[in-house]
């Protein structure tokens, strides 16, 4: 007979970031900036709210929905059955954590079978699997291929890492100092990366090409649209990915990368980079970041979604948890 999981074990094993919700005040203006110059696909819209998606197999990628202020709404990790989320919700309760939204079928655009709950700083984490998939996209030419990390500030990086590992099972494959610290769910070097600051907030989020000529070739076609890096192109130390930084009408942060690395768990050894310069960037064609960029990926106190006053009910799913 099979022994109930102990409270220590983490909730779930993640195999992606699936997802993102972004709240912004310039809907319209944001909507038109992803799908028209960003390069990502509408798969569904309504009033307020739009889906977008990449060239893989996801369903979307990307959710806008305007709100009164600009902020993260929402992260969403691909879990492999829904026997795993009812045993999330499960192992989440053992450790006092109370989801948002029982376990069962997504009342979302998308569907798929999910809970979600809120991590210490307010953040609204999904855990889904099942949710519609849809034919890939041809990748030639240089589009995004989906999410594939999400950079977040924390008042506590310390206690952010922790739960993110300790609950969520993530893997802690770098440091930058004591100011980052890159967390893996699958072989990418991070799908999620901590900055400490002053407050919780989104940094920026990344969106991956599939080879370095992707990746250039789409500065290219951002150019011909007028929108050019805030700081890149360049390659960071830490993950050794590729890097341009861009805003969106939004003020919000969001990159352009490519050649993350790919981490071989038997064989990885978490090191602590220094915070210099020439690892910041590899190439040495960036610069330094500008005060402009550095505001925008510092942001604005960010509480969570729910601090907001957003109703269980306009988060998809049922409100409570299943005894």
């Amino acid at each position: 007979m099979e022994q109930p999981a102990a409270p220590s074990a983490p909730v779930a094993r993640l195999r992606a970031l699936r997802s993102v919700e972004l709240r912004t005040t310039q809907f319209g203006a944001a909507a038109d900036f992803y799908s028209e110059v960003w390069g990502l696909e509408v798969v569904e819209a309504e009033r307020g709210a739009s889906w977008l998606r990449g060239t893989n197999e996801q369903h979307h990628v990307l959710q806008l929905t305007e709100a009164d202020r600009t902020a993260l709404g929402r992260l969403s990790f691909a879990v492999a059955t829904p026997a795993e989320v009812d045993e999330a919700a499960r192992r989440l309760l053992s450790r006092g954590i109370v989801p948002v939204t029982e376990p069962g079928p997504l009342d979302q655009v998308g569907g798929g079978y999910g809970l979600r709950f809120a991590d210490p700083e307010g953040r609204l984490v999904e855990l889904s699997a099942e949710t519609w998939a849809v034919p890939p996209r041809g990748r030639e030419e240089a589009l995004p291929v989906g999410v594939t990390h999400t950079v977040l500030n924390t008042a506590d990086i310390d206690a952010s890492v922790a739960f993110y590992r300790d609950v969520l099972g993530m893997r802690v494959s770098d440091w930058s100092e004591h100011q980052m610290a890159f967390l893996r769910c699958n072989a990418d070097h991070h799908s999620i990366a901590f900055n400490q600051a002053e407050w919780a907030s989104l940094n920026h989020v990344a969106y991956e090409m599939s080879s370095v000529d992707h990746f250039m070739r789409g500065l290219g076609r951002l150019r011909h649209h007028g929108v050019v890096p805030k700081w890149g192109p360049g390659r960071h130390g830490p993950g050794n990915n590729t890097f341009s930084y861009f805003t969106d009408p939004s003020g919000l942060v969001c990159e352009y990368t490519s050649d993350v690395a790919q981490i071989v768990e038997d064989t990885w050894i978490c090191r602590v980079w220094r915070r210099t310069p020439e690892l910041s960037d590899l190439w040495g064609t960036a610069g330094p970041p500008s005060p402009e960029i550095r505001s925008h990926m510092a942001g604005s106190p960010d509480p969570g979604p729910l601090a907001d006053g957003v109703e269980p009910s306009a988060l998809g799913g049922r409100s409570g948890v299943r005894a």
